[in-house]
């Protein structure tokens, strides 16, 4: 599969909708159908395939110890593209030929502690760039509240890059995809059905404007021509498979410009990119048509892919990769591995996908990648290491040592906290006349609630056929007592008759919000319109937002925690220890006696857990783990578990 992106223009016989024509669409390429695990490969094309617009494969071997950020103190011109009429067009950095060696990695997405093992990793394998995206909802998690600290320290991963000697292409948006929820949009932008996202709606671009006026001040002094590492920023992402509106891009272009961005732009009037997977015959065919005096750079060569809860894990042959990127190289194509090292959806990061039904993006985003979700090499890492090696003037790095890893004595939770208790350690909840979706909650200074679960409670004296739009997942109650499921497909639930009022709790879990396609303009979590019974609408809710943020957890200490029973229906905390030593190491959570729920360190949020799979444990950072003692806390949705297992190994 091929995407284009930034065309100049919209290809005679392909429509503004997503589709599939003979393997090509506009955009990422994502299937309309479910992905099977390890998809035999096809046959690879002949290196004559690619001779039909690559006349000249390269022999000789590369040398660019001149061209790094730390060699490279005398600038004046930055990235740029020559063609002179003889042999392939090419990429410049100072006048001088360059092919760019792109790995993704994305920051928010690894613990800091470990940002520069990683990128000694990427340059040790033999890429000269690191290509990450920058998550608008986690910078903005509310309307003007910004965050650029710990974890979301952009420049400092940047200048990290920088002093390790990786040149950096920034992707800051606005959409990204990255499979995060919303495609790195803040939810807080869909309070208004009549904002049009990824549009030049007012509504949309204010809201731009102003996020932009916050991130560009900073990527400024990050530019190669003001001494910093960054040699390339794309505007918005894979704006083909959505093309709303033909004015967003070229106003993004300008917003770029306006505040000072001076390093290439991959735009529609500076250069096409493509995403691919597999090398076919007509890869390139379609993007020569529209620019033949242009270098190729392959924006997103996926190396492997995301997983889904209820699908099957992916994996690619290595053996595979590395023809592709032998291919690459000898054609002098530049290109951009994705990913490289794909890290962990901690917390409720994750996105979704819907192809006729919502599933969500499992916790880890290891994608089968050059280095695993722990940062371990991999097959794919050693053969390009070498291929790599081999186009190589000079000797490549040395390889860091590996992350030590351990598997510690079984944490068995001693304490209990059904969610009933817990309720009055929430803040304060909203009272509403009808239900109020998540985004529209008054909380947050007036941003809504954008991640987690919502509780929506009401009194009942009669029973009946109950009707609520919940998304994605609603467990029903009468007072603490599961009577049914309610989604996307299922809204109708037969509640008993009464003999005594009781209360109607409805627990909705925003499972992720889809990060691709149309689909994001309608991803309003929790309930979602009225609430009946027997056609008859219910008023007068209270309503908890459960977001669980550590704030949450400190608060829950003074809890009165109960013994743990042999067995407990319904949602619950479970607390218990982790001892780790003296010296922590990363580890994997292996829950396969419980069923549902999330699980929290120290009151940090490692993720979502689920028995229907693939994913089996879950990542734990030794550098978020505490010397001997560390709080752990599952939040158990269904039926609790025993014992909270770890392993040195994963199981994805």
């Amino acid at each position: 599969m091929v995407g284009i992106f930034f065309l100049p223009f919209i290809l005679s016989g392909f429509g503004p909708r997503f589709k599939q024509e003979e393997n090509l669409v506009f955009g990422k390429a994502h299937p309309p159908q479910p992905r099977v695990s390890a998809v035999p490969p096809r046959p690879l094309p002949s290196p004559l395939s690619l001779s039909t617009f690559f006349p000249s494969p390269t022999s000789s071997r590369f040398n660019w110890s001149h061209l790094t950020p730390l060699e490279l103190k005398n600038r004046s011109v930055g990235l740029g593209t020559e063609s002179t009429g003889q042999g392939n067009p090419h990429f410049t950095l100072e006048g001088q030929k360059f092919l760019i060696f792109g790995g993704s990695i994305h920051y928010f997405r690894v613990p800091r502690e470990y940002w520069r093992d990683r990128l000694l990793k990427l340059k040790a394998c033999g890429f000269n760039t690191v290509t990450t995206y920058v998550p608008w909802n986690l910078h903005e998690p509310e309307r003007g509240r910004f965050d650029f600290s710990g974890n979301l320290d952009l420049e400092a991963f940047v200048l990290m890059a920088s002093e390790i000697g990786l040149w950096v292409i920034l992707r800051p948006g606005p959409y990204i995809c990255s499979e995060i929820d919303l495609g790195g949009l803040p939810s807080w932008l869909l309070q208004d059905p009549r904002l049009l996202l990824r549009t030049t709606n007012k509504g949309f671009i204010e809201a731009v404007e102003k996020y932009f006026d916050h991130l560009i001040p900073r990527v400024i002094p990050l530019q190669y021509r003001q001494g910093g590492p960054v040699i390339a920023v794309q505007v918005e992402n894979e704006y083909g498979s959505f093309n709303k509106d033909k004015k967003y891009m070229p106003y993004l272009h300008k917003a770029l410009l306006r505040r000072g961005i001076v390093e290439l732009l991959l735009t529609s009037d500076m250069l096409a990119t493509i995403n691919l997977q597999k090398l076919h015959r007509n890869t390139f065919s379609q993007l020569h048509k529209v620019q033949r005096d242009k270098p190729i750079l392959i924006m997103e060569y996926w190396v492997g892919w995301f997983d889904r809860w209820g699908d099957k894990h992916h994996v690619t042959d290595a053996k595979e990769i590395e023809h592709t990127v032998s291919e690459f190289i000898k054609y002098e194509i530049s290109f951009n591995v994705y990913m490289f090292h794909g890290g962990t959806n901690f917390g409720f990061l994750n996105g979704a996908t819907n192809y006729g039904k919502h599933a969500g993006v499992v916790t880890s985003y290891d994608y089968d990648a050059v280095l695993t979700e722990a940062g371990d090499y991999t097959e794919k890492y050693f053969k390009l290491q070498k291929l790599f090696g081999s186009f190589s003037a000079i000797p490549l790095p040395q390889v860091p040592k590996l992350t030590p890893k351990a598997a510690y004595p079984p944490v068995r939770p001693s304490l209990f906290l059904p969610l009933w208790d817990a309720l009055a350690y929430l803040n304060e909840p909203v009272r509403s006349h009808q239900p109020v979706n998540m985004e529209n909650l008054p909380i947050n200074n007036g941003s809504g609630q954008s991640y987690g679960l919502v509780l929506y409670e009401k009194s009942i004296c009669s029973g009946g056929r109950l009707c609520a739009h919940a998304r994605d997942m609603a467990q029903v109650f009468l007072d603490e007592t599961m009577i049914g499921i309610l989604n996307e497909n299922n809204q109708n639930l037969h509640i008993p008759e009464l003999r005594v009022c009781r209360y109607l709790r409805i627990l909705v879990e925003n499972q992720g919000r889809v990060n691709f396609s149309w689909q994001i303009q309608n991803e309003r979590k929790g309930i979602t319109g009225s609430v009946s019974i027997n056609n008859s609408s219910l008023e007068g809710f209270t309503i908890y937002s459960l977001e669980m943020k550590m704030s949450f957890f400190e608060r829950l200490r003074s809890a009165t925690w109960r013994p743990v029973p042999d067995s407990h229906p319904g949602p619950a905390f479970y607390r218990g220890t982790l001892r780790a030593g003296p010296s922590p190491k990363d580890t994997f959570l292996s829950l396969l006696n419980w069923n549902y729920g999330f699980v929290f360190i120290n009151g940090r949020n490692l993720g979502r857990y689920w028995n229907i799979g693939p994913q089996k444990t879950l990542y734990l950072p030794g550098a978020w783990l505490h010397p001997e003692d560390n709080e752990v806390i599952l939040f158990e949705k269904m039926v609790s578990g025993s014992d909270i297992e770890s392993t040195d190994k994963p199981m994805l």
